[in-house]
């Protein structure tokens, strides 16, 4: 069995997304298996560099579109270059990290090549000829086996479910530059604005992961402003209760993420919702506070390495899933969680 692997670089105006290497060490891996070779596809402008960090995270061959048309994340064009280079290349196997975009442009590029697409991948077996994908179905209850007949076959990664390459600065190899002969007045869509949110650990990158639930506004020693109606209190006694998560967060150097109810009862923003409907997380370590363990939110981080819950109800699904619990009110524990843990790491 010879694989040429093509691994797309998914990045925001240079800035690669941490799975995108953990893609190319997969790619890596079979290439070197097999007896082939790793390629990785990396489009935007003002990208040139990414080219020797590719090569040091395992990359043979890189294939280089740098044009200002590419500037923002625009599926078409994206699209239209992913399949040229596909059909110059004739990969057998395509790699792309189960990102917002990643998944997209997967997607379009099945479409676009004819071929069958291998989503949100957990574990890869290669053997002889044949590759088999496992992935997680009916919220992780169970996994399933799938091969892709055509060709080439596209799979797209789960964030951390595949280790991370340590990069390798004596590594190099060749560049070739596609040519970009895109009309802008031919594009469906033009990015008119992008508007960037305060920087924080993102939530499908990050090791370290605290999450509140429903139970961050269930607080009754705090009384809110006489002015707040009944849903108005709940939301600034959630907001207390994150504050205490954030603080958490803050010292572990993690991520905040949230349950759909949270998100729901207004309590945080959609962008830190974990679950089914939410982000699909795979952290070292991640931390559940004041919520129960609907199967919706453990579809979405039931692969975490080690999972603690913090909950006041004993039987709380949650501690089904948990290695470590605590059974106490959130707002109590974290407070001297918090403060000994920054003694310790400081210490």
């Amino acid at each position: 069995m010879t694989k040429k692997i093509l691994t797309y670089i998914d990045h925001f105006h240079g800035k690669v997304q941490s799975s995108s290497w953990e893609a190319l060490g997969l790619a890596a891996k079979i290439a070197a298996d097999s007896g082939g070779e790793a390629a990785a596809l990396i489009l935007g402008e003002g990208v040139n560099d990414l080219a020797e960090q590719a090569f040091h995270y395992g990359a043979d061959q890189v294939f280089l579109a740098d044009h200002a048309i590419l500037k923002d994340f625009r599926p078409e064009p994206l699209a239209e270059l992913i399949a040229a280079a596909a059909g110059d290349y004739q990969p057998d196997v395509m790699i792309f990290p189960t990102t917002t975009r990643g998944r997209t442009l997967a997607g379009m590029a099945a479409v676009d090549l004819e071929s069958g697409v291998m989503v949100d991948v957990i574990d890869l077996d290669w053997k002889e000829d044949k590759i088999t994908a496992t992935r997680s179905i009916y919220g992780g209850k169970l996994l399933a086996k799938l091969t892709c007949s055509t060709s080439p076959e596209i799979i797209t990664i789960r964030t951390r479910a595949f280790d991370k390459p340590e990069p390798d600065s004596g590594r190099s190899g060749s560049i070739t530059n596609l040519e970009v002969s895109l009309d802008p007045a031919d594009q469906a869509t033009t990015v008119m604005d992008i508007q960037e949110k305060a920087s924080g650990v993102s939530l499908t990158d990050a090791s370290v992961i605290v999450t509140g639930g429903r139970g961050t506004a269930i607080n009754p020693a705090l009384t809110p402003p006489d002015d707040l109606d009944e849903e108005g209190a709940d939301v600034w006694k959630a907001e207390q209760g994150f504050d205490l998560i954030q603080n958490l967060a803050d010292v572990l150097g993690a991520a905040v993420g949230a349950s759909r109810a949270a998100v729901d009862a207004g309590y945080i923003e959609y962008d830190h919702q974990v679950g089914q409907t939410g982000k699909v997380v795979s952290p070292d370590l991640y931390i559940a506070c004041g919520i129960s363990g609907a199967i919706q939110h453990l579809a979405g981080m039931r692969s975490s390495k080690v999972i603690v819950a913090i909950n006041k109800d004993p039987d709380a699904p949650i501690f089904n899933f948990a290695r470590f619990g605590l059974v106490g009110d959130m707002h109590e524990i974290l407070p001297p969680l918090t403060a000994g843990l920054k003694a310790y790491l400081e210490g």
